[in-house]
């Protein structure tokens, strides 16, 4: 479970998932023209407000066995086997502390929707016990409330859980399963760090089958050290034979302070090259979509009808509030993260139940700030940016301003071009409808990044249209 290259929600997403790295070596040749900077303006705070009720929660549950060789997460490793079973007090004492911290949290009258999803991250959730996971639910729902239909999902790691655990859970009303397995190869477990081996992956597998589990998910990792193509499809052909309604690809990258960081450099040996590691992400494009896997975000893929409905709440930049160890919220256009250390977790507990903290840090929505999260994670998905919501909101000059810059990746096919039945639109219909000025705006409705290629550039992409936003 890897961080995402932008934004991450551990102080930023919560779904920690990665953007494919840049495998361009193009040069990005410069804007001639000086774009306008973003201004903040009437609609975009009405944008603001039309959705600034939260209906999602994620909850950190930061206990690991040990700590995988490429995680630099908020994490507290309990060891491969504890005296204390089920009463673990290091468990026990951080779920009182989150469930103070959900009781303190000052919330708004007018913020009166329930929760629609509700995400247990980490860590490792499945080694919490049910009942304890059963006080965190009870808090949110006297708090602020949960959908009886709501999705409610927890990340299980093989080896941590049996029927008898998962049931449990399930009789709590979680509903979506997201296991990490990351590779189906004994050798390249032993080598991130992994506390399973794929003899518990199996066991797993079946496990969720044996509870009727219908919605979960296979994580995986690609550009492992030593991992070779053959690898890479032996694990996508398993994940798609356990059948799973979602399966989500995250690229390693080598993050700093990690085990990983002190042995490896990106892009050498025994890490793939960045060519290599692109071609393991057009295979598992492939090899998924063929599977009949649609590719809804750059990370993820799911059967019709089992998009993940908490992360895409982060995808088309919704509001959610966020609880626990390292983790990071965002209500009214603004983060604010929580510490990463558990001493400093509860100080920070022990001051919002005194009134001592101020979570808008006394900022203001800073209007280029979201239009570059806009941008980022709207092209992020397969749905792509929303020119017409997003001009009004930021201005139509700048959607002109964007269309120049990406003009030679519209016509390289990197970035696709809609109209609002989503139809494309040729290279030559778009130079077109550029050259008749405001014409553009009438027609054009959606971009996307291709599949795929685009989303092999979306780190250069993107950057693009940050140059663009703030200039």
């Amino acid at each position: 479970m890897l961080r995402s290259t932008f934004t991450p929600i551990l102080t930023a997403f919560p779904s920690k998932a990665k953007k494919p790295r840049n495998y361009s070596n193009t040069i990005i040749t410069a804007i001639t023209k000086t774009p306008q900077p973003v201004r903040q303006n009437a609609s975009m705070e009405n944008m603001l407000l039309q959705q600034h009720t939260p209906t999602s929660v994620y909850v950190h549950l930061p206990f690991c066995r040990k700590r995988c060789h490429y995680c630099d997460f908020p994490i507290v490793a309990l060891g491969s086997s504890s005296p204390y079973g089920d009463d673990d007090p290091r468990i026990i004492n951080y779920i009182d502390f989150l469930c103070r911290e959900i009781k303190a949290t000052s919330i708004p009258s007018d913020y009166k929707s329930p929760l629609v999803t509700v995400f247990f991250g980490g860590g490792t959730p499945s080694l919490v016990p049910p009942r304890l996971v059963s006080l965190v639910m009870e808090t949110l729902d006297a708090k602020f409330g949960v959908c009886s239909d709501a999705e409610i999902s927890i990340e299980m790691d093989p080896g941590t859980f049996d029927a008898k655990k998962l049931k449990d859970l399930m009789k709590l009303g979680v509903n979506r399963v997201s296991l990490g397995v990351q590779a189906f190869q004994e050798e390249l477990l032993r080598s991130c760090g992994r506390a399973h081996g794929v003899q518990e992956i199996h066991e797993a597998i079946d496990i969720v089958g044996s509870c009727d589990v219908e919605n979960w998910s296979v994580d995986l990792i690609s550009s492992l050290p030593h991992q070779k193509p053959h690898m890479w499809e032996q694990s996508l052909s398993l994940a798609i034979q356990a059948k799973p309604t979602h399966v989500s690809v995250y690229d390693l990258q080598v993050e700093q302070d990690t085990k990983f960081a002190s042995l490896y450099t990106a892009g050498e040996f025994p890490l793939p090259s960045e060519n290599q590691a692109a071609d393991f992400y057009r295979m598992a494009s492939e090899m998924l979509r063929d599977a009949g896997y649609e590719h809804y975000e750059i990370s993820s893929y799911c059967k019709s009808g089992y998009q993940c409905k908490h992360n895409y709440t982060y995808w088309i930049n919704k509001p959610f509030y966020a609880f626990g160890l390292g983790s990071a919220s965002y209500l009214n256009g603004l983060r604010f993260s929580r510490p990463r250390k558990l001493k400093d977790y509860m100080g920070y507990v022990q001051n919002l139940e005194n009134g001592l903290v101020n979570c808008s840090q006394d900022s203001k929505v800073d209007a280029q700030d979201i239009a570059m999260d806009v941008v980022m994670l709207s092209l992020r998905t397969a749905r792509g940016l929303d020119l017409k919501s997003f001009g009004k909101a930021f201005g139509s000059s700048t959607i002109l301003s964007l269309c120049e810059v990406y003009k030679p990746h519209i016509e390289s096919g990197h970035v696709v071009c809609l109209d609002e039945q989503r139809r494309e639109i040729s290279p030559e219909e778009f130079r077109s409808l550029l050259s008749e000025g405001n014409k553009i705006n009438e027609v054009l409705a959606y971009i996307r990044l291709s599949d795929p290629d685009g989303f092999l550039l979306s780190n250069e992409l993107i950057s693009l249209a940050f140059n663009v936003l703030a200039p």
